[in-house]
Parts: C-alpha cells; structure tokens; sequence
C-alpha cells in the first residue's frame, strides 16, 4: 500500500489521506457507504443529488482536519477526532436517514448507535460470502489499535450528539458569564454547534442539489474558532460567518431536506420495509441502496409493487395537510400525538380503512419527530461566542439568530399522501380522523 493517497473532491478539491486513515478508508464498513445515497431519494426531485455518504465522510474528515490544524490539537487529539470524522457516519442503513425511525421502533436503534458498534466491533458487515472472497479483514478496532488510537474514544466521539450535556445546547448562563465543562471540543469537531459534520452536509448537499442556499464562509470560520475553558468556540469577529451557516442550515431544511416530494417519496420507502419480513430490518446495516431495493422488489407483494412505483417515480400525492400557519391551539393538541411513531401508524391505519383503500397507500406524515432524529442541532442556534475572555450565546449579538430560532423549517405540520386515484376519499378520510370531534 502506499504511503498516501490524494483524493480529488468535487466540493473540496485534493483530500489527503495516508497511515492508518488510508487503511481505515478501506474497511468494508466505509466503502459500503460508497451505495448509500447522502441524500436518501432526493435525486427524485433534485437529479444531480447522486452524491454518497462516503463522499460525505471524506468531506468531513478534510474539514477536521482544517478545524484540528486551526486548533493545534496535539497528536492523540487530532488522530482521534479525524477516525471519528471518517467514521462517524459507517451505521447509516440504505437511504441515509430515510428509515431512521424504523429503526427506532423495529430495534430499539439508530444509526449512530450502529456507528458507535462498528467502531467498537461489536458489529460487522462483512458476510460468509463476502470472506470466502476476501479472506481474514482487520475490523475497524483492530486497525485504530494498531495505530495507537482507542476505539472506545473514536466511538464515544462519533456517538455525542444527543443528550450529551455540551455545546450550543447546554450554556449555562450565571450572572453574565456561562460556564463550561472540560474538553468538549473534540466532540464538538464532530458534534456541535459549528461542526465538521454539517458544514461538509450543507456545502455538499447544495453543492449536488444545484440551490443556491449552502453558501459557507468555511475559511472565516476556520480563522476564528477557539477554545475557552474546554469548548469549541467561535471568536466575535466569526459571528457573520456563523449566522451564514445558520441561515444554509435552515434554507437546505426547508428547500431541500423536507421537500414535501423528497418526503413522500422517502415515506413510500419506509412503508414498503415496514411491510416486508421482520428479518429484512435486522441487517440493514449490511444493504446499500441497491441490494435493499432488489430485496424488497424480489419479495412482491406490497413492498414489491411499493419499489416499482418508486423506480419509475411513480410517486404518491399529497391529498390532506395541515399548514403550520393555520395550526390552531385545539389542533395542535390533536397533532402532537402523532409525534409518536405508533401512534401515527395507527392514525393511516385509520384513515385507510375509513377510505377504504389498503394501508400500504396512506401515508401521514408529521416531520418534527424525524428532525428530531435526523438533526439534532436545528434548533439551537445559541453558538458560544468568545469576546474579551467571556462567553455569551450567538443571540446576544445576532438577532437573526433569534429569528431562527422560532423558524419553522417545514411548512406544514401533517401531512397525508395517496395514490392519485384515491385523493377524495382519502383527503375526506384523513380530515375526519385527524380532526374528528
């Protein structure tokens, strides 16, 4: 093998990659990403968006290890949050976070959970017919330990962004002054409020969709992040440079991630893994794209006929919703249960059956618990902000960031789909049961 290798990145330009990074890059793990699609179905609605998850995670590396450089990190800091960069991202199942919550209701995980697994090797998605063509393959631990590098600590790293008690998320503001924990700011290179993660995502993704929202001072950026007592930080002088990637941010939701076709057609997708054999989801860390399309067309039956459809883009139509600006209290009341994962199958449930068409061909969808899941950080947009040796929430200085804040990235707050063919009853069917007195 040699010493290195020079990637050309469309978004990035030359991605140098070498030593344990190099061998990293080929475990079976990672170039599985290579038939992920970064954007799940989005090329539905945006052909150019062909780009893969294992672009993504080369992306992110590359921006890591600008943010490490900037930071002067020492050796064992930079080696593990550039693997944890690489890597953060080796769980995702078929289609991105398409199926994320059934993941969620089927196993009890997500795919940061199997992330984590990956890098702890506790899970392979290697198979029997895969090694009798490959042979013995180094797992991930195997090839970090050998370099000096803790997989426990890569894990921990790329399995922080929920609940983890630091960032954006957790200023704890007394008398003027917040206080901060100690050496969050390597999570924070992976997770937090200015990460490698979503500028990488957000450049890439505007970048392959072809809108013109994902516009990112990256250099600004790199120029004025710091540390201050243990977290990742951005000095006033970078506060422009945040409220653009704010801004980015909450136009790609809106434009892009919750597209209400990119959503349907998503939706489409999860109903035809809902419908197929339970076994199916047990291995979805093994599938790409194309073996889980070719799975479910080849069991037929609804999961067959769903995949067709999407195929040839044969998509549902959105018969029913309910706009957020028209959402009243008394039906906010009504909605917020359908937050709940199985609560919201029982409601299509429902309105199938009230329609009387088959279940397969309802699909509601209620896109605050998938954000939720999907993107943990969108609605915190308090950055730190470093002036004069103290630090105050990026709304102390930018009130756009306050104006973020209560922005809605998706315009409707339910939303049900169908077949053409059955629009009336359907749309009659989801009022009556939605709002039903």
């Amino acid at each position: 093998m040699p010493g290195f290798k020079v990637i050309h990145d469309s978004v990035h330009g030359s991605v140098r990659l070498d030593g344990v990074f190099l061998r990293l890059l080929g475990r079976p793990e990672v170039q599985r990403l290579h038939g992920v699609h970064q954007l799940g179905l989005a090329h539905l609605v945006f052909p150019g968006s062909n780009h893969t998850r294992i672009e993504h995670s080369l992306g992110t590396y590359h921006i890591a290890s600008l943010m490490a450089d900037s930071l002067q990190l020492n050796d064992e800091e930079r080696y593990e949050v550039l693997a944890a960069a690489l890597l953060h991202d080796v769980g995702h199942p078929p289609f991105s976070h398409t199926l994320e919550e059934v993941l969620l209701d089927r196993l009890g995980t997500d795919h940061v959970d199997l992330s984590r697994a990956m890098i702890a090797g506790e899970l392979r998605c290697i198979t029997p017919g895969d090694r009798k063509i490959l042979g013995d393959v180094d797992s991930i631990p195997t090839v970090l330990g050998e370099a000096g590098i803790s997989p426990e600590n890569v894990a921990d790293l790329v399995a922080s962004p929920r609940n983890s008690g630091t960032g954006q998320s957790s200023l704890d503001v007394e008398r003027g002054q917040a206080h901060f924990g100690q050496k969050n700011y390597l999570h924070q290179i992976i997770h937090g409020p200015v990460d490698a993660d979503q500028m990488d995502y957000l450049l890439r993704d505007a970048y392959y969709t072809g809108v013109a929202h994902g516009t990112i001072d990256l250099d600004r950026l790199m120029q004025t992040i710091d540390v201050h007592h243990g977290d990742l930080v951005v000095n006033k002088g970078g506060v422009t440079a945040v409220e653009g990637l704010l801004v980015a941010r909450a136009l790609m939701y809106t434009s892009v991630y919750f597209h209400k076709t990119v959503r349907i057609a998503e939706l489409m997708l999860c109903k035809a893994v809902e419908m197929s054999s339970p076994s199916l989801v047990k291995g979805l860390h093994k599938e790409t794209d194309g073996s889980l399309t070719e799975k479910l067309l080849a069991q037929g039956g609804y999961p067959g006929r769903i995949m067709t459809q999407l195929k040839y883009r044969e998509l549902y139509k959105r018969v029913f919703s309910v706009p957020m600006v028209d959402l009243k209290d008394e039906d906010m009341e009504r909605l917020l249960e359908l937050t709940d994962y199985k609560v919201r199958k029982g409601k299509e449930a429902e309105i199938a059956a009230r329609a009387g068409v088959h279940p397969s061909e309802v699909i509601l969808d209620m896109p605050e618990r998938e954000l939720l899941i999907s993107e943990p950080r969108i609605g915190k947009t308090d950055v730190p902000i470093l002036e004069d040796g103290r630090v105050r929430p990026l709304s102390r200085y930018s009130p756009l960031a306050k104006a973020l804040q209560s922005r809605s990235v998706f315009d409707w707050a339910a939303m049900v789909a169908t077949p053409d063919k059955n629009r009336a009853d359907v749309a009659k069917a989801a009022h009556k049961v939605l709002f039903k007195t």
